[in-house]
């Protein structure tokens, strides 16, 4: 479907969709959505940030395929967000390419990280990535300096382009009355990370009609929790680094490789739950235009979790300088990706639940001050 046919299409969807309001108790989407008379593109964009994908909607819609209206929400706000995702990307054009190729650039640029740490170790080291090596000292493979410049400009790059694609689209979507920072911003964030919204009612999230799991949920927190230990597992091995000075390899007990290897477990088992499952959900509540990416993320993280955990096991034996060359590679490929993948929808949903707790909070004044 054409940008400008997805547009139409969705403006008629949430047309049909406030005159009914059969499904307005489903989940936070149609509260927002019955807080507008009409929909431009930010409140399309708004709104598709905001739905969870739970897919009840679809089910209960007396207007859904077959029906010439042809409502399908999961499907019509699934391809709104990743029409989002590369138009407040930066640089777009880096998104749009990615999605068309985005497991093949992913270990294209997994092979050229190889070979750049290759090289580099090899140069640090006359034995290079060969040299058999049993004390699990990674300096030796890679010096210290290079592993922080090399990731620190990564994860510069990262960052101005995740803060800006996020900060385009809360300048698009946040138009209206400015309310104070405060209001709303505790439910925003605690609905983000405890995935309320996940289904429409209870534990259990639609993967197809009348059939229903709870196991998508705890996939999803998995992975994300996984991510924040091993984020967290490098953070505290930085900081015994810089400010304590106990150098690596840490104990198997020590904080880093406890939390690394928790995190690693998760973010094993999450990423491949959520694929296991997607290949059982109802197609018609996903988008087939972002399965490329969606699968180059997972396949990205698991192997950085894999390797990582391979790479911590194996840490005393000769095969780690070439673990350790593969695992880096891996972990810069997701870096690099992150601002064109899966993972912005996370921030750009999070923007939208505070967006949508603000509203709320401001409508409450509103009614208890009448």
């Amino acid at each position: 479907m054409s940008e400008a046919n997805l547009i139409e299409h969705a403006t008629h969807t949430m047309a049909v969709c406030n005159a009914c309001r059969y499904c307005e108790q489903y989940c936070v989407l149609f509260p927002a959505m019955e807080q507008r008379l009409a929909f431009g593109e930010a409140d399309l964009t708004y709104l598709a940030n905001l739905c969870h994908n739970c897919g009840e909607c679809l089910y209960a819609c007396q207007y859904a395929p077959p029906h010439e209206f042809a409502i399908n929400v999961p499907r019509t706000m699934a391809e709104l967000r990743r029409r989002s995702f590369e138009e407040y990307a930066w640089p777009p054009s880096a998104a749009r390419l990615y999605r068309r190729r985005a497991v093949g650039l992913s270990l294209l640029l997994v092979a050229a990280f190889t070979v750049i740490l290759s090289a580099i170790s090899t140069i640090w080291n006359s034995a290079g990535v060969g040299a058999e090596r049993t004390d699990a000292d990674f300096y030796a493979v890679l010096p210290h300096l290079v592993m922080v410049t090399l990731f620190g400009g990564v994860a510069l790059f990262v960052t101005v382009a995740l803060t800006l694609a996020v900060a385009r689209f809360w300048r698009e979507v946040h138009r209206g009355a400015a309310l104070p920072v405060r209001h709303g911003i505790h439910r925003g964030i605690v609905d983000a990370l405890s995935l309320r919204n996940l289904h429409a009612s209870g534990v259990d999230c639609t993967i197809g009609e009348e059939r229903r799991t709870s196991w998508r949920r705890w996939c999803h927190h998995a992975t994300f929790y996984g991510f924040v230990l091993c984020f967290a597992s490098t953070s505290v091995a930085a900081v015994y680094h810089t400010f304590f000075g106990w150098f690596a390899p840490y104990r198997y007990i020590s904080l880093p490789v406890l939390l690394g290897a928790i995190g690693g477990i998760g973010l094993t088992i999450g990423p491949i739950g959520l694929w296991w499952l997607r290949l059982r959900r109802d197609p018609d509540m996903t988008d087939p235009g972002q399965d490329a990416t969606d699968a180059a993320f997972i396949l990205l993280l698991v192997l950085t979790s894999l390797t990582g955990l391979i790479l911590l096991a194996s840490r005393g034996t000769t095969a780690m300088p070439g673990l350790l060359i593969i695992h880096l590679a891996i972990v810069l490929a997701l870096f690099v990706t992150l601002p064109y993948g899966k993972f912005v929808h996370g921030l750009f949903r999070t923007a939208a639940l505070l967006k949508f707790a603000r509203e709320e909070d401001r409508e409450r004044r509103r009614s208890t001050s009448m």
